[in-house]
């Protein structure tokens, strides 16, 4: 099965489903997408953010990417934070052009009731892209996942909240999600960040705790399709 990660910014593919990513591997190929530069908005003006910077974060987002297993990871270059500032059109034909490209069976991606104005739009363009009839091929499953330091500080004042109704066992598997984090030489935060390995670790402990494992992920289940084949 083809799974298809789209995130706005690189390291929400890691905190959101880096474990799931990682137990997804052998017989499913899971391809990643990161639609935004991810560094860009730290600047006054989004010309004054280095290109080295930017390529390093690159760098950063595949060695994560390898050390999680997926196949590829790709980059839309959107400008970040600033998603609203753009017609939605846009960034559906892009998040189209991916799902044409990689023909997903699932996707995983942004909950719409995060803070960050980028994780909701990319929420919204992967609904729309996604639509029936969109296109000939027709996605299953989509879900949506949280993103420390985004999903929770949004204190549920946004609808809708995260509800989860589904929950992934990364017991075997967190460990590759807390070293591909640690990839991001720029993101990883110390603790008491959301960010931080202690706290990704807390994380799973208390989503497992939920459903009766050791470590899980939680996703909410936006859609899903029973199609042929």
């Amino acid at each position: 099965m083809n799974i298809l990660v789209i995130a706005a910014h690189p390291d929400d593919d890691v905190l959101g489903c880096g474990g799931t990513i990682a137990r997804e591997q052998g017989g499913n190929e899971v391809r990643i997408v990161i639609l935004g530069e991810g560094v860009s908005s730290r600047f006054a003006r989004r010309s004054e953010a280095a290109a080295a910077d930017l390529d390093r974060l690159k760098e950063d987002a595949r060695a994560a990417a390898s050390e999680l297993g997926a196949r590829s990871v790709d980059f839309g270059g959107l400008a970040d934070n600033r998603f609203d500032e753009l017609p939605l059109i846009s960034v559906v034909q892009q998040v189209e052009r991916w799902i044409d490209t990689y023909r997903p069976g699932v996707i995983y991606t942004h909950h719409p009731g995060d803070l960050n104005i980028d994780h909701g739009v990319t929420f919204r363009a992967v609904l729309t892209a996604t639509r029936p009839g969109a296109s000939s091929h027709l996605v299953g499953k989509i879900l949506t996942f949280e993103v420390p330091s985004s999903t929770e500080w949004s204190f549920q004042r946004v609808e809708p909240p995260f509800r989860p109704n589904v929950f992934v066992d990364i017991s075997e598997t967190l460990d590759h999600k807390i070293d591909a984090m640690r990839r991001y030489r720029s993101e990883i935060r110390e603790a008491p960040h959301p960010r931080s390995a202690e706290n990704i670790r807390a994380m799973a402990a208390y989503r497992g705790a939920a459903a009766g494992m050791a470590f899980a992920e939680a996703f909410e289940l936006i859609r899903s399709l029973r199609v042929k084949g």
